[in-house]
């Protein structure tokens, strides 16, 4: 998060965790095999969560996405807009350079989306966003903007990015 893949050795990361480098070929093959190992589990957190949120829903399913999304900002807000989404940062640093990688990075991307559609499904059915539109459309547009977004406070280095997009989106654009 904080160096980047490239900016980040692989003798670094073994010092770090105090493993030999035998012992990390043998289990992963690669940096390139770690870095896709990363995105599958850093992106698990996020669709739990996401998924804990949508169950506790209570027939709210926006005010449930609000909620985790209010969560998040407020992170990003006290780690002073550090690191962002590995996915994104990852996305334009090796996505088209490595192909292991790239995948991983559909894959993750593809969950963390396909956890929106759900959201996005049971608010149609609530009556609270809009129906003329599939979830899976609002749930790819969700996604596009919120990379977006995240990229943009860190340049920013403020969540008014986010809190824009969460309210041009949700507040308006997908409301019923």
């Amino acid at each position: 998060m904080q160096q980047g893949y490239h900016g980040t050795g692989l003798k670094e990361i073994l010092d770090a965790v105090q493993i030999p480098k035998g012992s990390f070929y043998n289990y992963f093959g690669s940096k390139e095999n770690f870095a896709a190992e990363i995105i599958a589990y850093y992106i698990s957190p996020y669709v739990e969560q996401l998924q804990r949120y949508l169950a506790q829903s209570e027939g709210d399913s926006l005010a449930a996405l609000e909620r985790y999304l209010n969560e998040g900002i407020a992170e990003l807000e006290k780690t002073e807009f550090k690191g962002g989404c590995l996915l994104g940062n990852l996305t334009g640093e090796v996505s088209d350079t490595s192909d292991v990688c790239r995948v991983a990075l559909q894959t993750a991307l593809s969950r963390y989306r396909d956890m929106w559609e759900i959201g996005f499904t049971r608010a149609q059915s609530e009556g609270t966003i809009r129906t003329d539109k599939t979830a899976r459309e609002m749930a790819d547009l969700w996604v596009n903007m919120w990379q977006g977004a995240l990229l943009r406070m860190k340049i920013e280095q403020s969540t008014a990015p986010l809190i824009q997009c969460k309210e041009a989106l949700l507040g308006d654009f997908f409301k019923a």
